[in-house]
């Protein structure tokens, strides 16, 4: 079995191929996010803890969290979900694709651990050299929190920290630098503003012309009442006077 050990502390990673069954039977009938001692492993992890965060079966097929089996099982997947990506699907299509439960089993070929407590002595590739990010936090808050910057600093003059430059394939010279998310700058505040004032523009049009369709309402209801007192009146005085025809 071949264990992917990431250390997130120096930001290395390392493969480490272990035939040995008597090794592996610790890792066996694990979960992922189960924690592993190292000891069991190889005398050169004493002291480290490791934390199951995945891995492959022999096929490729990605083990899933929440699924408690040790075998293979096809589910009903919906898009945007681990094992279907659902790209040029239909909108709320679901189909039954296959994964790996989440229980380690001898069927894993790769298994993905994570350290969570370093040991007595170091490992070559993992904890002697530290391995810089190469991109950084894109978001604004992040950035923030990261470099401890309050809502006054310029959050741009720290991007240039993760900037790398690199040659194109025409062979020149470029660099690349995260682009800021959710940046709040004067301009986005004048856009707000601007939106702000037309809605309220709106809201007052449409508020003056409601206004004036009721008294135009209420000018119209009042000379449909008197046009039908008037006809009344009319009628009234009609059959009064027919009436009295009648008696002489």
């Amino acid at each position: 079995m071949k264990l992917n050990i990431a250390n997130p502390a120096t930001g290395c990673q390392k493969k480490v191929e272990i035939t040995d069954e008597s090794k592996l039977r610790i890792l066996y009938d694990k979960r992922i996010a189960a924690e592993v001692e190292g000891e069991g492993l190889g005398d050169e992890f004493k002291g480290y803890i490791f934390k199951i965060m995945g891995g492959n079966d022999k096929q490729g097929f990605g083990m899933k969290q929440g699924v408690l089996t040790a075998s293979r099982v096809f589910l009903l997947m919906t898009q945007k979900t681990s094992g279907f990506r659902g790209i040029g699907r239909r909108k709320g299509e679901r189909r039954r694709k296959a994964c790996r439960g989440c229980i380690v089993s001898q069927d894993i070929a790769v298994l993905n651990l994570m350290i969570v407590k370093q040991g007595e002595g170091p490992l070559p590739g993992l904890t002697d050299s530290e391995k810089p990010r190469m991109r950084g936090p894109k978001r604004a808050s992040k950035i923030r929190k990261l470099f401890a910057l309050t809502r006054t600093d310029d959050v741009k003059k720290y991007v240039n920290t993760y900037r790398r430059e690199f040659e194109s394939a025409t062979g020149k010279k470029k660099s690349k630098a995260p682009k800021i998310q959710r940046l709040v700058s004067p301009q986005t505040r004048q856009r707000k503003r601007h939106e702000v004032s037309v809605k309220k523009v709106a809201m007052a049009k449409s508020q003056a012309e409601a206004q004036d369709y009721h008294k135009l309402l209420a000018l119209r209801l009042k000379e449909t009442r008197e046009r039908r007192s008037e006809s009344l009146a009319k009628r009234r005085s009609s059959s009064i006077a027919s009436k009295e025809k009648v008696a002489v």
